[in-house]
């Protein structure tokens, strides 16, 4: 079973579905109301976990009760946590997410952990055939970098670790926003020279995901789905990818980027056509 290491940000999720998103001074009334664990990389290694992989997460939980929310969450789907912060009373970060039904779009306020400072392990970190990072953390990032075997990088937004970490990438997954200071200009070619990894793709939504491999590039199309929650899943799709690299099941066993682009473009696809959080989960193929 393929061992991976996802290193980043967990968070509590307040998830609320509403049939139209509230103006300034309104009252909303929720159609519906979930709470899960969250969080880039906490929602990659959910997504690995389902598909087959053996996961560990490492990330600050800490002592406070709404700990044991995301502790419960992730180890009820199968993801082993390894908390830096065990001691900690300060409450965890927590995102209030508001999902527009009809169109799946959503809002998100969120604290993220930006002034939390952790320390890696005394020990170091677990080890794994392939390492996630998504750059929260940053302590816990450059230790993950520089001591994985092969590492993806989950690149959102710009962080200034992220010129720590890439130079030890074999595959950076940006997103459309995310810019490079050192980009040219706000293309997907310069972006990812910038970036300088070995492989480079670029998410759009429901636009095709380019990818940039040496000399070679690409376009992989998105298939059209009927958007109900759209929340998370730029995380399912690099917890596929994640999966897909390693050369496990359920995915074909081949050697190009693009087929592994497949296969987590399908798995986003199918968390973008479920409501929740978690429920999405039972439609994936199973393993094995």
């Amino acid at each position: 079973m393929t061992r991976l290491l996802c290193v980043g940000l967990a968070t509590v999720d307040l998830v609320y579905a509403v049939d139209h998103i509230p103006a300034a001074d309104e009252k909303a009334q929720a159609t519906g109301f979930e709470v899960a664990a969250g969080g880039p990389a906490a929602n990659a290694a959910v997504t690995a976990a389902a598909l087959g992989a053996d996961v560990t997460l490492v990330t600050a939980v800490g002592a406070h009760p709404l700990g044991d929310l995301i502790r419960s969450d992730l180890q009820n789907h199968g993801v082993r946590v390894m908390d830096v912060s065990p001691e900690s009373s300060a409450p965890p970060p927590v995102s209030a997410i508001t999902v527009l039904a009809g169109t799946g779009q959503r809002t998100i306020v969120s604290r993220n952990a930006g002034d939390v400072l952790v320390r890696v392990p005394q020990g170091g970190l677990p080890d794994a055939d392939l390492t996630l990072v998504d750059g929260h953390h940053p302590a816990l990032a450059v230790a993950a970098a520089r001591s994985a075997r092969r590492l993806v990088v989950d690149a959102g937004t710009w962080r200034p670790v992220f010129a720590e970490i890439f130079p030890f990438a074999e595959v950076v997954a940006a997103s459309a926003a995310f810019r490079h200071p050192a980009e040219a200009a706000p293309t997907d070619e310069a972006l990812a020279a910038a970036i300088g990894a070995p492989h480079v793709l670029v998410t759009h939504g429901p636009e095709p995901v380019r990818w940039f491999s040496g000399t070679r590039s690409g376009a992989i199309p998105v298939p059209a789905v009927t958007a109900v929650d759209t929340a998370g899943a730029g995380d399912a799709f690099h917890g596929a990818l994640a999966v897909a690299l390693t050369g496990d099941p359920p995915h074909p066993d081949k050697s190009d980027l693009s087929d592994f682009i497949v296969f987590a473009v399908r798995v986003a696809g199918v968390r973008v056509a479920h409501a929740g959080p978690r429920a999405w989960l039972a439609a994936l193929p199973r393993p094995g």
